[in-house]
């Protein structure tokens, strides 16, 4: 480490104000039950798409590249570490295209099919039933499968979930023995269809309604996994009043899909890196709508299930831009910066807030594909600011979320403006107070007056960068890394915190 390098990490681990600073309060109701932050609300989505899967997290067994049994070791050891609660496979638009049984048995004779999703590229299958379930055990995951409904009948679904669940001597059940796993795997989730109002299938929500209740028919089993129906389109608030009709007994969730697009416009999104602070900043305004979908789907959902023992599973998100120049557009590679971080700190605010109703999300996607937590270049790995956004709030899950009154100035860039700071805090079960802080403004410090908290030892770690577009590369791995922080203060019998521009700041008191 340079001595350049040393002394910004130094300013940063202060929390050093800029030249103007913002001021800010937060109020903790600390004594409050809270209401439990189910780990699943950061879980993982890894599709057959690109080098999502093959390269990123599976090379084979005979690949010069370290692997334990053909996953890659470095990913395998990352993921771990990052304490992946769910994961979620084979898609996407993939899984309504993807038929199980091209993905069992020996791998030298699986078939090679189309993925007309993504490229129309020849998938090989190497990555099929054994090694998903054999991956989310590495890792330590609970799995969630998205079956086919787009392309195939309930029959098909039905008789991938026995050959992956049933314990006797079913043919199916000694087909799995045959191929080397004698026991059942666990299966958590099942996705019953992927965006059934688009790539899987283009229907209207009248139309998948009764589509969705017949597979269930099928599926449904109050002892296994739990049904999750395909859900909105973002907005699509009707979709969701249909669901709660008659659907409802049979489902255990719905899916949202939301992916936060710079410009809002899917024929040109905004870049990745080099943007301007207008795009910093509508970025975050239309991060924040994620929220009012909440709000929104949560209030149709309450009208039959006041208890809120549905799920509301935002099972895909995160940021979507242009993709890298000179890649395979197809392949949906983008480059993750620190606005990716701040981006997915602000995400799990909002799912915290709203704990009661998200019961489970998964970023979009994992490894390689649009905003990853690692990516991969055949023997070369690293972590994105992403990965260390969700490293930094281990310590939310299953951790009561607390009520939370924040005061904060707007930030304003042109025609955006939103809320400059946000904070979520929450009590772990060992009884310490973890918070959560982002000052959003790329460049002002902030001071946040933290009252009425019980005076404890705290310690923290910040993320942050000189630049709105610092990232990771392979000959810079630690460009965007947390660092200690020691920007906390107790002053007259309050927490005061100094963050800096455009940083994540997370505390534990006790």
């Amino acid at each position: 480490m340079t001595i350049r390098m040393v002394m910004a990490a130094a300013l940063i681990a202060l929390g050093t104000p800029a030249q103007a600073q913002i001021k800010a309060s937060a109020t903790i109701d600390a004594a409050a039950p809270g209401t439990r932050i189910a780990p699943e609300i950061y879980g993982q989505f890894a599709e057959q798409l690109g080098s999502g899967i093959n390269g990123g997290i599976w090379v084979g067994e005979n690949s010069p590249i370290p692997n334990i049994r053909g996953y890659r070791t470095d990913v395998v050891e990352a993921l771990k570490d990052l304490h992946v609660p769910v994961v979620r496979w084979p898609g996407g638009c993939y899984a309504d295209i993807y038929h199980w049984r091209d993905g069992i048995g020996a791998r030298d004779k699986r078939p090679v099919t189309l993925n007309k999703w993504w490229g129309n590229t020849e998938e090989a299958n190497q990555f099929g039933t054994q090694e998903f379930f054999d991956f989310a055990e590495l890792i330590g995951a609970k799995t969630y499968l998205s079956v086919n409904v787009g392309s195939a009948e309930p029959a098909e679904a039905a008789a991938w979930v026995e050959y992956v669940t049933y314990a006797g001597n079913s043919a199916l059940a000694n087909e799995r023995r045959a191929n080397g796993r004698d026991k059942p795997w666990k299966l958590d989730y099942i996705g019953v269809g992927n965006e059934t109002w688009g790539c899987g299938g283009n229907m209207t929500a009248e139309e998948y309604d009764p589509v969705f209740r017949r597979f269930a028919t099928f599926l449904r089993d109050d002892r296994g996994p739990k049904l999750i129906a395909s859900g909105a389109n973002s907005e699509d608030y009707h979709w969701t009043e249909v669901l709660m009709g008659k659907s409802r007994r049979s489902l255990d969730g719905i899916s949202l899909h939301y992916y936060t697009l710079p410009t809002g416009v899917w024929a040109k999104k905004g870049g990745a890196i080099a943007f301007p602070e207008s795009e910093w900043a509508s970025t975050f305004v239309r991060t924040n709508k994620m929220e009012e979908m909440i709000r929104e789907h949560g209030a149709r959902m309450d009208k039959d299930d006041p208890q809120k023992k549905l799920g509301l599973e935002v099972d895909e998100w995160g940021t979507w831009y242009d993709p890298t120049p000179g890649t395979n557009a197809a392949y949906l590679v983008q480059e993750n910066t620190l606005r990716d971080a701040l981006v997915a700190a602000t995400n799990f605010n909002i799912f915290q807030r709203h704990a009661d109703r998200v019961h489970m999300a998964n970023i979009a996607q994992m490894v390689n594909v649009l905003q990853a937590m690692i990516q991969t270049d055949g023997p070369r790995m690293v972590l994105t600011p992403t990965y260390w956004a969700f490293w930094l709030y281990r310590p939310f899950q299953g951790a009561m979320a607390l009520p939370i009154a924040v005061q904060t100035p707007d930030y304003v860039s042109g025609a955006n403006k939103l809320p400059a700071l946000d904070v979520s805090a929450a009590r772990g079960a060992d009884g310490k107070l973890h918070i959560a802080l982002i000052n959003i403004d790329p460049g002002q410090s902030a001071e946040v007056s933290l009252p009425g908290l019980a005076k404890a030892t705290v310690s923290g770690q910040v993320l942050t960068a000189s630049a709105m577009d610092a990232r990771n590369s392979y000959a810079t791995p630690s460009e965007v890394h947390p660092v200690p922080f020691s920007g906390a203060k107790w002053k007259d019998g309050k927490l005061v915190v100094t963050l800096p521009a455009k940083s994540l700041v997370v505390l534990t008191l006790g």
